[in-house]
């Protein structure tokens, strides 16, 4: 590809290009797209900073990563289920930081975790086992 912005691709270079959309999975860009809303969430969400750094977390933009990461994982995952561990892991640590960041978090809450589930996800597809929509950590 060229560097030159304004120049004409050559046909080889639109071949190439072509050639490398078709080798690419919208499961693969979907998949892409959670880890870096998880990315993304994190450094919104200060996850992991330590306090000395100042950062101040953003808690609506890190909900709203949460909430975008959990719908397109639902896109995926009666394909990749059994890959998708440390993706749930992660995204379970953003939710845990996002229930103590905020407050949510309790010792009375629901389902044994210790934390009430936060409001419901409204874009989330429903889940085909017929679970809960609403958004409890780790699940």
């Amino acid at each position: 590809m060229s560097d030159q912005p304004g120049r004409d691709l050559s046909e080889e270079e639109m071949q190439a290009i072509e050639a490398e959309i078709d080798r690419i999975h919208v499961d693969d860009v979907v998949l892409q797209t959670v880890v870096s809303l998880i990315n993304l969430g994190a450094r919104k969400g200060a996850v992991g900073a330590p306090p000395e750094a100042g950062i101040q977390p953003d808690y609506e933009q890190l909900r709203t990563a949460i909430d975008a990461a959990r719908a397109l994982l639902g896109v995926v995952e009666g394909r990749h289920g059994d890959q998708l561990g440390p993706i749930r892991d992660a995204l379970s640590q953003l939710q845990l930081a996002y229930a103590r960041g905020t407050g949510t978090g309790g010792a009375g809450g629901t389902g044994g975790t210790g934390e009430e589930p936060p409001r419901q996800a409204p874009q989330q597809p429903p889940r085909s086992q017929g679970g809960s929509r609403l958004w409890v950590p780790g699940q």
